[in-house]
């Protein structure tokens, strides 16, 4: 791109078409119409940046500016400034919109991430890109990890409503979890974003687990060290809860001057064990909201799965309802097998009303055996199609 020659001349604004492969595909409304007063008011301060292209209606196309292009239209200058880079090869055009805009607050997370791609398609890696615009790689990585989000995911974290840290935890997920975390964590069922990355890990970590129903019960071993475990955690806890707190409690509502004379030459050690307590403290508490994240997500996944239980019975009774008009149509068929009898069988049969009630159990028998053996038979028959 160096060798390319660079010239500032003034251009009509009809002669200068948008370039289709702008990374940006969103301009605020309100920042559009306040560029336009400014431009209104004191013309284009900043040239576009434009390239020649032959054989085209427009003989210029954009690389950078598109909004000031726009709001140039917008506020009727007919000639802005412009610099005009001649020589550019399409990539090279594209990568000098991406540097116009990528370091930009309103370009959306979500277009930088599609701009990186397109580079990576052509075949940059990360630390091309990232050396190319001023990045870290890990930066680079992240924000390629996004476009594996869903596009209704994606849409809320355009619109800022799912910051970018927790938006590639939800990323690591299949689409039908990423709804879940992205909605439970909209609708405000997490106390943080820390919360809702754990919820957000905790099922992933289901995704990889085999289904519950595969795992081995605990022995009577395992069982009895849960127990004492959880008896063991509980006790600590409240013990914690009924000394620890409301001693510092005691202490929180002491001023300053009165701790330097009350703890005198002990003060300095009590502040390394306060110190080394509030380590402790954010430690466990980051461990319990890890914990809360998987229990949540076994929580979800359970109820996911007695939907599924749910479902497959209300298909499975459907299946048994649809199953039973075939049995119904077999009587009649029984019933005219009777009636072709000769007068003299039925008047031989009448006396003796006992046997008469053993055929008619035993038809029925025949009839629910038939049926039981041709329902599968037509289920088969409609796998097959």
């Amino acid at each position: 791109m160096a060798d390319n020659k660079v010239e500032f001349i003034s251009i009509k604004v009809s002669e200068i078409a948008p370039n289709p492969e702008q990374p940006r595909k969103f301009f605020s409304e309100e920042a559009q119409e306040e560029l336009t007063n400014s431009i209104k008011e004191n013309g284009l301060l900043q040239p576009v940046v434009v390239r020649p292209v032959e054989g085209a209606k427009v003989p210029y196309m954009l690389i950078a500016g598109e909004r000031r292009w726009r709001s140039c239209q917008a506020a009727g200058l007919e000639v802005i400034p412009a610099k005009v880079v001649e020589g550019a090869t399409e990539e090279e055009a594209y990568v000098l919109s991406i540097a116009e805009n990528v370091n930009r607050a309103d370009m959306t997370i979500m277009e930088e991430a599609g701009a990186y791609a397109d580079l990576k398609a052509a075949g940059w890696t990360p630390a091309k890109i990232a050396k190319q615009f001023g990045k870290t790689e890990t930066h680079i990585t992240w924000r390629l990890g996004l476009l594996t989000l869903r596009l209704e995911v994606a849409e809320m974290v355009d619109q800022g409503q799912i910051k970018n840290n927790l938006a590639w935890h939800i990323a690591q997920l299949n689409p039908a979890n990423q709804m879940v975390a992205a909605m439970r964590y909209v609708r405000g069922d997490f106390d943080s974003e820390a919360e809702a990355q754990h919820f957000a890990n905790g099922l992933k970590m289901m995704e990889q687990q085999t289904s519950l129903t595969n795992e081995k019960a605990p022995t009577a071993e395992e069982q009895e060290k849960q127990k004492k475990a959880k008896v063991k955690a509980k006790d600590g806890l409240s013990k914690a809860e009924e000394v620890l707190i409301p001693l510092l409690e005691e202490l929180a509502e002491k001023k300053p001057e009165d701790l330097a004379v009350i703890l005198g030459d002990d003060l300095a050690r009590h502040l390394r064990v306060v110190g080394r307590l509030y380590a402790k403290v954010q430690m466990v508490r980051n461990l319990l909201s890890k914990a809360q994240g998987i229990q949540r997500a076994m929580a979800e996944e359970f109820n996911k799965a007695a939907v599924e239980v749910q479902q497959e019975a209300a298909a499975a009774k459907k299946a048994d309802a649809a199953a039973k008009p075939e049995a119904k149509a077999e009587k009649p068929e029984a019933k005219a097998a009777g009636e072709s009898q000769s007068t003299g069988e039925k008047a031989a049969a009448k006396p003796t009303a006992k046997p008469a009630a053993r055929t008619v159990t035993a038809t029925r028998a025949a009839a629910a055996k038939t049926t039981g053996r041709r329902t599968p038979g037509k289920k088969s028959e409609a796998a097959a199609k």
